[in-house]
């Protein structure tokens, strides 16, 4: 008698589904694609996502080497570059002057440098809540806002990645290395636990971002 076992990304993917769904869905990536969010509330995102994506690729430098972490770590997802052209595009070359992170964005980052630079499972799921959510439907959001705001390729370089020829592909081959990682039964536990955790800090941001509206912004038109 045969018993089937689910693959670890598969369990992964299913047990983070609706924590997925609470960060994919809040109001404010709801209206930004929708076309009810502006240009400034759309560098506001931008700037609060720097200081994530600053902490998680300075965790990936310090990762690169580690026989569990290394097979993720690849300089065609990183998104820092594309983040500091957007940002000097939409706010000007003294953009990172003039950023502070809301308390929310300081949370994550927090949490980020307290596992994702020493902890081997922490930095894979953090990696793999940011970067796998980024390639799977980023190129939908860069298109939609290059469309709102009249872009072409400044504005959305955060979207868009070049280095990554077939994401289905990648995504496959991700996935396989998920799969493949020499976790034991309570360390997957705590990898899921961590994504769920990566999700809800995510949520917490885009709902301090979205705070920042202008109130006539929020008001409902009918």
């Amino acid at each position: 008698m045969s018993t089937n076992v689910v693959p670890f990304s598969e369990a992964l993917r299913v047990r983070t589904r609706r924590s997925h769904g609470v960060s994919a869905g809040h109001g404010f990536m709801h209206d930004l694609v929708e076309g009810r969010c502006d240009v400034a509330d759309y560098a506001t995102l931008l700037g609060q996502y720097a200081f994530v994506y600053d902490a998680l690729e300075c965790a990936a430098d310090r990762m690169a080497d580690h026989p569990v972490a290394a097979p993720f770590v690849t300089s065609r997802l990183t998104r820092m570059p594309g983040i500091r052209a957007d940002l000097e595009y939409l706010v000007g070359p003294d953009w990172d002057e003039l950023l502070t992170p809301l308390p929310a964005t300081t949370a994550y980052v927090r949490r980020l440098n307290e596992v994702a630079a020493t902890w081997p499972g922490g930095f894979v799921a953090h990696h793999y809540t940011r970067y796998l959510g980024d390639l799977t439907g980023g190129h939908a959001i860069g298109r939609l806002l290059a469309d709102q705001f009249g872009f072409e390729t400044n504005g959305v370089l955060l979207w868009i990645f070049d280095q990554v020829a077939d994401p289905a592909a990648f995504t496959d081959t991700y996935r396989f290395e998920l799969d493949a990682a020499p976790w034991s039964d309570d360390e997957r536990e705590r990898v899921i636990a961590e994504v769920e955790l990566a999700y809800r800090l995510d949520a917490g941001l885009l709902a301090a971002v979205d705070g920042m509206r202008l109130p006539s912004v929020l008001a409902d038109p009918a």
